[in-house]
């Protein structure tokens, strides 16, 4: 699961200290360097629901080792480049590829809490964000090594290795669900909303390619955004069996909370990881080894900080503190200039990295409890994708504040925009009154952690049959058990 989750974020952190010498490598300025960002996460925008619903839907062993051998294959390609072209379309196979890690972990990890009745499996789901926050701690630093030994081409093919061990684990490690049939014994494919994941996409499409270009010239494509997602509204509330519940998914304010704060936690963590990187680079006049360097006390802050509050349950203090932490970190930006000196710079990497520790965490718990236990997959899905969202709008920031060069007025600017999205993260926290009832009391990990309307992670389950105790079905790899009493309705 760890595995799975991390090919996204490795890549991600990788391509921070990639982006210059592959601007000068092909000759692009950094505003043609950010669809390098932009082509991953416009992919994994619109793969990560669609796989999560597949998860929900067949198992997560299937998608899990198809996704992690698109990864080895996109890792390939993107070795043998040829042009930025070429590279851009790699980044998009590796968007696709690493689409099923993050929903099939956490589809694997609800339904084992709900078969265990453990209601806040807190220790698992703290070891999963610390694992993410890990990789980025040596994705800059493996990405200024790999540079420094084999160039930039290096960084794409680390896939290659990550992606073999991924089938291997994946192979013999996760459990072979079968996929789910329907009373007549025929599997259900006619349950895939096919329509409703193309008007899905042909949205998100129209709307990443008005924001890496706003200008005056591509005033249809919010024009075609908007009918996109009308249309897709229209049939997922018709559908039988919709892609994204939107009935209940508009019934579930706390969740719609949680994704927005998301995308506005990820804008302003990209736009600091993007941009700041660039800026140490080309404006402060670091090696790429060096920048990798200077973001190693974000990440290690950033593992502390969730490893300590792994496990308290609140959610509310925890986005508290992060938005101020953010407001904090980026106010610290606009002291910097060509001259900085180094204390400067690792202090607003550590500054920032308590708000990256305490938000990630937070966000990802808040979803585990607020959303429907049999769209997990999806559900942990549209996390991604607006994360993503928030990943691709701070690249465009980064391409339109900085231009041909990442420089320090630039960056100023950069660091007001940022500060105007933790602002409004900051806002949507304190009026969010839901977040009260997520772990309170802090004693007592089996209260307030559901919001209303739906049932506790335990109980939601298979209806079973009335009359003698029946045996509950065993988990794979797990011994046949006699029934007890505590297995009866």
């Amino acid at each position: 699961m760890m595995l799975g989750s991390v090919l996204n974020p490795v890549n991600s952190s990788i391509l921070s200290v990639s982006l210059v010498p592959i601007g000068a490598a092909f000759g692009a300025p950094p505003s043609r360097t950010a669809w390098l960002i932009s082509a991953l996460y416009l992919a994994t925008s619109i793969g990560q629901p669609v796989v999560g619903r597949l998860i929900d839907l067949f198992g997560p062993r299937r998608l899990f080792l198809a996704g992690t051998a698109l990864t080895g294959v996109a890792g390939i390609v993107g070795m043998l480049a040829p042009d930025l072209g070429v590279l851009i379309a790699a980044r998009v196979l590796l968007g696709f590829g690493t689409c099923a890690g993050y929903p099939a972990a956490m589809y694997l990890i609800r339904s084992e809490a709900r078969r265990t009745g453990r209601k806040s499996p807190a220790g698992v789901l703290t070891a999963l964000a610390v694992t993410t926050q890990t990789i980025a701690v040596i994705g800059p630093s493996l990405g200024g090594l790999l540079i420094g030994v084999g160039g930039w081409r290096a960084t794409l093919a680390v896939n290659v290795p990550l992606a073999l061990a991924g089938l291997y684990l994946g192979a013999r490690r996760l459990p072979a669900t079968p996929a789910p049939r329907r009373d007549d014994g025929r599997r259900p494919m006619g349950e895939l909303d096919l329509p409703g994941m193309g008007l899905f996409a042909a949205a998100l499409v129209c709307l990443l390619l008005f924001l890496m270009n706003p200008g005056g010239g591509t005033w249809y494509l919010p024009v075609l955004t908007g009918a996109a997602a009308a249309g897709f509204t229209w049939r997922e509330l018709r559908a039988r069996q919709p892609f994204i519940d939107v009935r209940v998914l508009g019934g579930n304010l706390p969740i719609l909370a949680t994704y927005a704060r998301t995308l506005l936690s990820y804008v302003v963590s990209y736009a600091f990881l993007y941009g700041y990187t660039q800026w140490t680079q080309e404006g402060r006049g670091l090696s790429a080894s060096q920048a990798g360097l200077v973001q190693l006390p974000l990440f290690a802050t950033a593992i502390v900080v969730s490893t300590v509050t792994g496990r308290h349950q609140a959610i509310r203090g925890k986005l508290l503190v992060g938005a101020v932490g953010q407001i904090t970190a980026c106010a610290l930006l606009l002291l910097l200039h060509a001259h900085s000196p180094l204390w400067l710079l690792l202090a607003v990497v550590l500054v920032l990295g308590v708000p990256q520790g305490l938000n990630n965490l937070a966000l990802q718990n808040a979803v585990f409890h607020q959303a429907d236990a049999e769209r997990m997959g999806s559900s942990a899905g549209l996390l991604r994708t607006f994360g993503y969202l928030g990943a691709i709008i701070a690249s465009a920031a980064d391409g339109a504040f900085f231009g041909q060069r990442a420089d320090s007025s630039g960056l100023h600017h950069l660091a007001v925009f940022m500060l105007t999205v933790s602002g409004l993260f900051l806002a949507l926290t304190v009026v969010d009154g839901s977040l009260r009832r997520i772990g309170a009391p802090p004693d007592d990990d089996t209260t307030g952690t559901e919001p209303p309307g739906q049932p506790p992670v335990a109980e939601v389950s298979e209806p079973r049959p009335t009359g003698p105790a029946p045996q509950r079905p065993a988990a794979q790899g797990d011994p046949p058990h006699p029934a007890t009493r505590e297995d009866q309705p």
